[in-house]
């Protein structure tokens, strides 16, 4: 009888799996079995690229005239553990085994996931199977079921197949090459200048360039020189009266003076001391007062970029942390797949969200306002709104609750926190927006205009559901105290003030501002809208930037602080920092980099072929290579070198 095959990324997936495909499975060695059906796992990645000394025995010692390396076919090996050689062989038997007809590739829904079974098909020399692949957002009941029913075959996955070999073997290429090549150029001027007997200088495609992005800030904090400058303050006399700030526009005796560090500020104390002299003891009059209404629509989902941040900022925790406990959390079906890059959901499960909603309803702090959501149908609309996009999913939507709430009771405080965050972003989108009353106050004092301007809540639509249960309450602003002046009013003044200000150094990156930063080719934007348009460009991917980072700090290149999460370089991180940019520069370009990993989506798309992006990667390694070797400015790095170690 011929019998169908599952294979899954980790045991505990297969365990979910078996509990949906039921045929009375029994547990062997590495697998179970039933009557028409057997499941297997893999434990990860079984399957590696060779090092570089399996090709020929020469390349074992790192020599610059073994460089650059560029094998016409990769080999590739079984990983050399115990366990990982043993399942391993067992799933080998069970892919060749002439009774399964059927193989279901239940790994990760996602590059990594496919790449996995990929190697694993490669090396265990399957052929002639009919092969399918199992496409799941979670791993509640109904997923699988669907996945399972719908399942695809096997080599409509093939362009991203040939994406995943690429990112790999990019990443091989040029750790490789520029790691040798650079510590073979540089690394006894590096160790000679840290007093040690040997470095090696870690380069990769996505590291380096991260590197870049944190001790480039690091110059720019130190050279950073600050600007102090004073303001003008008019206080209007009367209870919780409003202060007026003065700006030189258009009108004013200042309009474009040089005395000005910008419209609202002097450059010197004593220029701010004559106007303060020169509107003492005026009265003012009402130019203009506006009043307008405005609101505000709930944010996006969470991709796990997002979500990311999010948790450095409340919890103070690093984005592999996160990763890990949404991990937890999708794999207890509580949340859908974490490792998405989308902030919005589906059309196909827009269709069938009130499932979700209404799991959410037996949790207390949820209830009322899932029952307002779905008492007024507020869910019906959903799919014609903007958190509602299918052109701007790649594999997965945006990370939501999946309505089943049973694992809930044990978790640890941090899990549920996150599950909270999770949950409340969730419902907040189909609350209707929040409303705003903001009031914009000009008064003239002797031809100077002075603004001020007010904002509070009079409607608070979404944010209801926003306020989390483990922080304390936000007390939103009451009533303007602009509200009761009039256009041609005249108003006395209580004094005039000066405030004293200076300029600030830009923010050192956290692990989460960083992930965001990676996400967004290396800008940190945090305006949500901009953030959408630059979606797609992204340094790394949202499954392996945690773990970039946590090398970079592995490796000692970057320092973190645990209690604030703020990354600095080492002295080390700076070093290898400058002697990347006077040889191989373009790798700390974080568009560059971007451009890499978009290259890679237009593989997986079928825009561009996977020979082509393979010559283009060959080129750049061997005019770099070739670069790099004609290079003699190991004199200059160490002026580099000296500035750096003045910090440390």
């Amino acid at each position: 009888m011929d019998k169908k095959l599952f294979i899954t990324e980790k045991p505990s997936v297969a365990g979910e799996f078996a509990k949906v495909i039921g045929d009375e499975l029994k547990r062997h060695d590495g697998y179970m079995e039933g009557s028409g059906t057997i499941v297997t796992w893999c434990f990860g990645h079984l399957v590696t690229m060779c090092y570089p000394e399996a090709y020929d025995e020469k390349y074992k010692r790192w020599r610059l005239d073994t460089l650059p390396f560029l094998p016409e076919n990769y080999l590739y090996e079984v990983i050399n553990s115990g366990s990982s050689k043993k399942q391993f062989q067992t799933v080998k038997k069970l892919l060749n085994r002439s009774d399964v007809a059927v193989i279901y590739v239940c790994t990760d829904s996602g590059r990594e996931g496919e790449y996995i079974y990929r190697l694993v098909r490669q090396m265990a020399g399957v052929s002639g199977k009919d092969e399918r692949r199992v496409w799941i957002n979670s791993q509640t009941e109904e997923e699988i079921q669907r996945g399972i029913r719908e399942a695809k075959p096997l080599s409509d996955y093939d362009n991203l197949s040939d994406a995943a070999y690429l990112r790999a073997k990019e990443d091989y290429l040029m750790g490789i090459n520029f790691s040798r090549l650079l510590t073979l150029k540089y690394g006894n001027a590096v160790a000679a200048f840290l007093r040690k007997k040997h470095c090696v200088i870690s380069v990769g495609r996505v590291m380096t360039c991260v590197l870049g992005m944190v001790a480039k800030r690091e110059r720019e904090i130190r050279n950073f020189k600050k600007t102090p400058f004073f303001k003008v303050i008019a206080v209007i006399d009367g209870e919780d009266a409003p202060e007026c700030e003065w700006r030189a526009v258009e009108g004013s005796r200042y309009f474009n003076s040089p005395l000005l560090y910008k419209e609202n500020g002097f450059l010197k104390e004593e220029d701010a001391k004559a106007l303060q002299a020169l509107m003492s003891g005026k009265d003012a009059v009402v130019e203009a007062i506006s009043r307008r209404q405005e609101k505000k629509n709930a944010p996006l989902l969470f991709n796990l970029a997002e979500l990311q941040n999010e948790c450095t900022k409340l919890f103070k925790i690093a984005p592999d942390q996160t990763l890990s406990i949404i991990q937890e959390l999708y794999e207890k079906k509580l949340v859908t797949y974490p490792r998405t890059d989308a902030r919005v959901l589906s059309s196909a499960i827009a269709r069938e969200i009130i499932k979700n909603i209404r799991g959410l309803g037996s949790v207390d702090m949820f209830s009322p306002v899932v029952q307002e959501i779905t008492d007024k149908g507020l869910y019906k609309n959903i799919s014609k709104s903007r958190y509602v996009n299918d052109k701007q999913i790649t594999d997965h939507y945006a990370i939501i609750p999946t309505g089943s709430t049973q694992a809930l009771k044990g978790l640890k405080p941090l899990h549920r926190n996150i599950y909270e965050v999770i949950a409340r972003r969730f419902l907040a989108i189909f609350l209707p927006e929040a409303k705003y009353r903001k009031a914009a106050l000009t008064i003239m004092i002797d031809g100077e205009r002075f603004f001020a301007s007010e904002k509070y809540l009079i409607d608070p639509g979404y944010l209801k559901v926003m306020d989390y249960s483990f922080t304390e309450k936000k007390q939103q602003k009451g009533a303007s105290v602009l509200e009761g002046y009039r256009k041609g009013m005249k108003v006395p003044v209580r004094e005039i003030t000066i405030k004293q200000g200076e300029t600030t150094p830009p923010k050192r990156y956290t692990t989460g501002s960083m992930i965001l930063a990676m996400e967004n080719a290396g800008k940190l934007i945090e305006d949500e809208t901009l953030r959408e348009q630059i979606q797609g460009s992204g340094i790394g991917t949202s499954a392996t930037r945690a773990e970039i980072l946590d090398k970079l700090i592995r490796i000692g290149y970057l320092n973190k602080n645990n209690k604030n999460q703020v990354l600095t370089p080492s002295l080390l991180g700076e070093m290898v920092y400058y002697v990347v940019g006077r040889s191989i520069g373009s790798m700390l370009n974080p568009e560059l980099t971007a451009g890499w990993e978009r290259g890679l989506s237009y593989v997986s798309d079928g825009k561009i072929t996977e020979e082509e992006y393979m010559e283009k990667l060959s080129d750049y390694i061997i005019k770099w290579t070739n670069r790099v070797m004609d290079m003699h400015n190991s004199y200059e790095l160490r002026q580099y070198f000296q500035y750096a170690s003045q910090f440390y």
